[in-house]
């Protein structure tokens, strides 16, 4: 496809990004295996370095998708994991009343009973207690009755993916999935020498400090930066790589059900790990029913739309250098139509 086709989405961005909607922003587009990139601002308030393809963001709840939820496809399909089975078969230490009827599927579409979320970093000293809390935290309601998108989840089922595989999530992931598919700026836990390709996140009140290079969820700090729930860093050449990869598995008969709404409670528009269009949603309203996403805190997002053959990453750090910034959601739908415009469905 011709660049000038995204004109429109590129000057939308420009002018998202020039308003402060973030200090800069990557958008990536993938059409059939045709890649294009845009990229504006800076990296931070203090780093007039213009991002590209290959700046590092921390990925917040795309970890979930990118990373928890393709451990969780790789799992099933080896007969590891049994999305109807209860997630006490795989991690005993998630106790207390109800829990035996908390499945993997409910876990995935976040209809377990759990909360959203509890402030584990300042409720426990390390990475064994914060995951005992959260493994004892009390379920709010009857599991498959309510949607609840839960961190707690997240957190739960990587332990599950853990104990089949023998192996942590970070190690299980790069070797299975990040280098087969050459993404080599995607990890947790990203190395020192990477830091002046990394966009920072917030001054965090917690810490004390500007991160950069350093996890911004706290819970995933808690937990040594490295959780089902968030951790991943990663650019955005990587997660084309990754879109285009997910968008031949989406095919599969046996994976369908990860990237098609379970409607789990009813009225879900949860997929398994995956989301689908919802009135609202960052998907915009253009894409077809049959794509999938997600989104991350710290302003990131990607969506997938096999009637396009079609994946738009976009990357920024609006959290930086606070998060009381709430104008990145619009921008996410706005990019969406408009790239979404640009690309006719597929005879496919």
């Amino acid at each position: 496809m011709p660049a000038a086709a995204f004109a429109p989405a590129v000057a939308f961005l420009d002018s998202a990004v020039a308003a402060g909607a973030a200090p800069g922003a990557v958008l990536g587009v993938s059409v059939g295996g045709y890649h294009f990139f845009h990229a504006t601002g800076r990296l931070g308030v203090a780093d007039s370095t213009v991002p590209d393809s290959s700046t590092v963001y921390d990925l917040a709840s795309l970890t979930k998708v990118v990373g928890l939820t393709t451990a969780v496809m790789d799992a099933v399909q080896a007969g590891l994991l049994d999305v109807d089975a209860p997630v006490q078969r795989y991690v005993p230490a998630f106790a207390g009343p109800g829990k035996e009827r908390v499945t993997v599927r409910h876990l995935l579409t976040h209809s377990s009973g759990l909360p959203a979320w509890r402030p584990l970093h300042k409720q426990s000293a390390d990475r064994a207690s914060a995951l005992a809390l959260a493994d004892t935290t009390p379920l709010d309601t009857i599991p498959g009755t309510r949607f609840v998108y839960s961190d707690l989840g997240a957190i739960v089922l990587a332990q599950a993916v853990e104990a089949v595989r023998a192996e942590r999530l970070d190690s299980l992931l790069d070797r299975t999935v990040f280098a087969p598919l050459g993404m080599a700026s995607t990890r947790f836990l990203p190395p020192p020498e990477w830091l002046s390709r990394i966009a920072p996140t917030e001054l965090d009140p917690w810490r004390g400090r500007i991160l950069r290079g350093e996890v911004h969820d706290e819970n995933a700090s808690r937990l040594g930066g490295v959780s089902g729930h968030a951790g991943l860093f990663g650019s955005a050449s990587d997660l084309l790589a990754f879109g285009d990869w997910m968008l031949a598995r989406a095919a599969h008969p046996d994976l369908e059900p990860f990237f098609r709404s379970q409607d789990l409670p009813r009225g879900s528009s949860r997929a398994l790990g995956w989301d689908t269009p919802s009135r609202g949603s960052s998907a915009g309203r253009r894409l077809s029913g049959r794509s999938f996403g997600h989104t991350g805190f710290t302003g990131t997002s990607v969506w997938m739309d096999p009637a396009r053959r079609l994946v738009i990453v976009i990357l920024s750090n609006r959290v930086h250098p606070t998060r009381d910034n709430a104008r990145w959601g619009p921008v996410r739908r706005g990019l969406a139509d408009r790239v979404a415009r640009a690309v006719p469905k597929c005879r496919c």
